[in-house]
């Protein structure tokens, strides 16, 4: 994990990076719950943004340094 990439952590947050092109790359867990989850995938699909899964909100929180579970984050360009 590039620690000096900007992160931003959450789906309102991915959301807001991928509508404004500025997220290079997002990352999803496999265990969020769907609501949360799909509009970010769709749009990734639709703008072409690679999306890497991680298996549990809890892998994802810490591999982008929190210690909360996370459903989504985005790497920003």
């Amino acid at each position: 994990m590039d620690t000096d990439k900007k992160i931003v952590i959450g789906k309102k947050q991915t959301l807001r990076a991928l509508h404004r092109d500025e997220a290079q790359m997002i990352y999803i867990s496999k265990d969020a719950d769907l609501h949360v989850t799909k509009p970010i995938a769709d749009v990734c699909k639709e703008k072409n943004v690679e999306i890497i899964y991680f298996d549990s909100m809890k892998d994802l929180g810490a591999s982008v340094g929190i210690s909360v579970n996370a459903a989504a984050a985005a790497v920003l360009k």
